[in-house]
C-alpha cells in the first residue's frame, strides 16, 4: 500500500470520509451500517478490528446507510459516532491504514458476513485540521457462504430450521461442524454418544478445523484409543442479532427448540448417534459455559451432564459488576464512579462499561448497542423482550446508562440461579451430579462473582445438587480446569454410569 498524502492547498478543511458504493455490488437499494476503521501503520485489514473494546483500540466511525445503490455515498465526519476517541478532531495527525465496510446481511450480524461490502485498505496521512474530505470506495463483496469441504473426520452442515424460519419469516439456517469418532467408517454398526460443544462468544462452526488441525492437542486426544469415543457437534455462534446463545428467546427466536428438536436429531440420525438423553453431554467456555449450563437446566432430561468453564453471568445479581435487580445505572456505580467492565489478573481496569458499550454503538444501526451483534447486544437480544418495532428492547438508555426496570422480569427468566432455585423441587432429581463449573478468581469480566452466588444456592440445595464448582486463585478468563483428556474421560464415565443395564 502506497502512502497517500493530501496535497497542500487541495481539500483542506475538516476531516471527513465519503464512502461510495462501487458499480455492480448491490442488486437493489439496500439499508445497512457503514463503518470505517482507522488502523495503525502496517495493519493489513483494519475492518477486522471493528468491535474491539480496548481503550487503545483503532479508531472507528459508524453511520447508517439507506437505500444504497451503485454510486450512493455516505459521509462520515465530525457528526458521526466515533470510538474510542471522543471526537474526530481528536484524532492525532499521522500515518494510518483506512478501510470501510457496509454491513447489511440480515441473518448474520457480522461485519464480514456474506454479501457485505468493503473497500481495499489504503494507507493515508491524516490530519483532522487539514485533510479535508477523503473518498473511499466500496469495491469488494464478502463471498456468498459455502461450506468447507468435508473430510473423512469432519462434516459440515447448513440445515434449514423450520422453527427459526417461521419465527423470522424467511429462511434461517443452522450451521454446524461434526467431528466423527476414530474408526467411524470401519465400525458401521456402532452407535456413539453425542458431545455438544459450544465455543466462546461468536465462535463459528468452522472452529472444528482448528480443533482437528495436525498438531492440535484436541486431535491428539480425540484419536487416542484409550479415550472414550463421541460424536462432537459444534454449533454456530452467529445469528440475526449476534450470538444466539442457543436458547429460545423473544428476539433470536426458538434456538433451543431448533437445536434439540432439529439439529441434534438430524446429526444423531445421519452419523449413528445413540439418540438418548443418557448419551448426550454438553460443554463450553465463556459464552459456551453459560450455554452448556442453560441447556442442561432448560432441558434436564435431554443431557447427561454439563461441563462449564468461565460461564457468562449465571446469577444476575452479579452480571459482571452489575446487580440488575438493585443497581440503577450500568455506566456508574452507586457512588458515581465509572463502572469497570474488564480487568487483568492484577485487577487493573482494561475498560469501563460506558467505553465497551460505545464500541458496540459503532456497529449497531441507529448508533444502538442493542443491534451491535457483540456481547451486550447479544445478551440483550437473548434475555430481553421484543419491542413493537420487532427489535430488542434495550435494558438501559444508551446515553445515560439508566436501567429500564420494566424489562427486568423478562431478563429474570434467564437468570440460571433463579431458575434453579424456583424450580429445584422438579429439577433436583434430574440435575443431581450433572453440573460442573470451573472459573478463575481473576476472571477478566468478573464472572467469578456470579459463580460464587450460584454456588451459594447449590451448596445448600435440598435435595443435594452434588454440583462440582472449582475456583482458581489468580487465574483469568482463559483458565481451563481440566485438560482435554480429563474432560473427555469424565464425560465418558458419566455416560457409562447412565447407560441402561441389559
Amino acid at each position: 500500500m502506497a502512502l497517500w498524502i493530501v496535497p497542500q492547498g487541495v481539500g483542506r478543511g475538516k476531516l471527513a470520509f465519503e464512502v461510495r458504493v462501487g458499480q455492480g455490488l448491490l442488486p437493489k437499494p439496500t439499508d445497512g451500517r457503514v463503518m470505517l476503521a482507522i488502523g495503525r501503520p502496517g495493519t493489513r485489514e483494519p475492518r477486522r478490528l471493528l468491535g474491539q473494546a480496548e481503550s487503545n483500540a483503532a479508531a472507528m466511525l459508524g453511520a447508517d446507510g439507506y437505500h444504497l445503490t451503485a454510486g450512493s455515498t455516505v459521509t462520515l465526519d465530525e457528526r458521526s459516532l466515533i470510538f474510542p476517541i471522543a471526537h474526530l478532531f481528536k484524532l492525532a495527525p499521522g500515518n494510518y491504514v483506512v478501510q470501510a465496510v457496509f454491513a447489511h446481511n440480515r441473518d448474520l450480524c457480522l461485519p464480514d458476513a456474506p454479501g457485505n461490502l468493503f473497500s481495499e485498505p489504503v494507507a493515508l496521512y491524516l490530519d483532522p485540521a487539514s485533510s479535508g474530505t477523503i473518498p473511499i470506495e466500496l469495491t469488494r463483496v464478502v463471498p456468498e457462504e459455502r461450506l468447507p469441504t468435508d473430510t473423512a473426520e469432519i462434516k459440515y452442515l447448513r440445515l434449514r430450521s423450520e422453527r427459526l424460519s417461521k419465527f423470522h419469516g424467511r429462511d434461517i439456517y443452522l450451521r454446524a461442524g461434526v467431528i466423527l469418532p476414530r474408526g467411524f467408517a470401519e465400525n458401521q454398526e456402532k452407535k456413539y454418544p453425542l458431545r455438544l460443544h459450544i465455543g466462546g462468544f461468536g465462535s463459528r462452526f468452522t472452529a472444528v478445523q482448528r480443533m482437528m488441525s495436525p498438531f492440535a492437542e484436541f486431535r491428539r486426544v480425540w484419536n487416542d484409543p484409550s479415550v472414550p469415543q463421541f460424536l462432537l457437534l459444534h454449533v454456530d455462534g452467529a445469528g440475526p442479532f449476534g450470538d444466539p446463545y442457543q436458547v429460545d428467546s423473544a428476539n433470536h427466536g426458538p434456538y433451543g427448540a431448533a437445536i434439540t428438536e432439529e439439529l441434534i436429531p438430524y446429526v444423531e440420525k445421519h452419523y449413528r448417534g445413540i439418540g438418548a438423553g443418557w448419551a448426550r453431554v454438553v460443554d463450553g467456555h465463556s459464552t459456551g459455559g453459560w450455554v452448556s449450563l442453560a441447556l442442561q437446566t432448560f432441558y434436564p432430561d435431554f443431557f447427561q451432564g454439563a461441563w462449564s468453564h468461565a460461564p457468562d453471568p449465571v446469577d444476575f445479581r452479579a452480571f459482571e459488576l452489575i446487580n440488575l435487580y438493585r443497581d440503577e445505572n450500568v455506566y456508574l456505580t452507586a457512588d458515581g464512579k465509572e463502572r469497570p467492565a474488564a480487568r487483568d489478573v492484577f485487577d487493573r481496569i482494561r475498560y469501563t462499561m460506558r467505553h465497551e458499550v460505545r464500541s458496540e454503538m459503532i456497529l449497531g444501526r441507529g448508533d444502538n448497542w442493542t443491534l451491535s451483534g457483540k456481547d451486550w447486544g447479544s445478551w440483550n437480544a437473548t434475555f430481553g423482550p421484543r419491542g413493537k418495532d420487532g427489535l430488542p428492547v434495550p435494558l438501559w438508555d444508551k446515553h445515560t446508562g439508566k436501567i429500564d426496570r420494566s424489562v427486568l422480569a423478562h431478563w429474570k427468566q434467564y437468570d440460571l440461579r433463579v431458575r434453579l432455585e424456583e424450580n429445584w423441587g422438579d429439577l433436583a432429581p434430574k440435575l443431581a451430579g450433572k453440573l460442573r463449573i470451573w472459573v478463575g478468581e481473576r476472571d477478566d469480566y468478573y464472572l467469578n462473582h456470579a459463580v460464587h452466588l450460584l454456588e451459594g444456592f447449590l451448596s445448600m440445595a435440598q435435595p443435594p445438587a452434588r454440583a462440582k464448582i472449582t475456583f482458581a486463585p489468580g487465574r483469568d478468563h482463559s483458565w481451563r480446569g481440566l485438560s482435554e483428556r480429563e474432560l473427555v474421560q469424565q464425560m465418558g464415565a458419566a455416560v457409562e454410569a447412565a447407560r441402561p443395564k441389559p
